[in-house]
């Protein structure tokens, strides 16, 4: 009996001893003073909250709808374009030469064109609009300024005449909170894997 009520005790211990101890953890934290009184100074993230706009007829959905398309269609061009030009931006930092910079060029270009020159070619009228915007996001330059900066002033200006006579404008800027904040809506709701 005796062992019994041993055995008991042991296990009513092991049982209830966790619960019996306060764990107690301690984030340090910054802190600033007011009238004596140490007030904690915590930094939350950020957050984004993302819906759909708010959609009144077929037409409008209609239009939504084929702008979320197009969008995630031309998004991985936009981001893949932003990897390359970091990619090449240090490699033409590092040339030794004008001679070496261009050979360079001619490379990336090359093996873009190898790559991606059949699928881009394949974009509508839209969904190019929609890149040039979101070039401009991720990389903070226009499609003008990347042109000019990798092949010349003289080239920008061929491709900007070109570019006007087809309706398109290299210098166009992405403007997320006015007139591209549907663009915005649905790169954001793709980055967070609601598309």
């Amino acid at each position: 009996m005796k062992k019994i009520t041993f055995i008991l005790f042991i296990l009513i211990i092991n049982i209830y001893y966790p619960y019996s101890q306060e764990i107690k953890k301690y984030y340090p934290v910054k802190a600033t003073i007011i009238n004596n009184d140490s007030i904690p100074i915590i930094i939350l993230p950020k957050i984004d909250i993302v819906s759909t706009p708010i959609i009144r007829n077929k037409r409008e959905w209609r239009r939504y709808i084929r702008l979320v398309r197009n969008v995630k269609k031309v998004y991985p061009y936009a981001k893949l374009a932003s990897i390359k030009l970091q990619e090449y931006d240090v490699l033409l930092k590092n040339a030794k030469n004008e001679k070496q910079r261009r050979k360079l060029m001619r490379k990336a270009e090359k093996e873009i064109e190898d790559r991606y020159g059949n699928e881009l070619r394949k974009l509508t009228f839209s969904q190019g609009k929609i890149l040039m915007k979101l070039l401009d996001r991720e990389t903070q330059h226009t499609s003008y300024e990347l042109v000019e900066d990798l092949r010349g002033k003289f080239v920008v200006f061929f491709w900007q005449g070109i570019a006007r006579i087809f309706g398109y404008n290299l210098k166009i800027k992405y403007d997320p909170l006015k007139k591209d904040k549907d663009i915005e809506l649905i790169v954001l709701m793709i980055e967070r894997g609601k598309i």
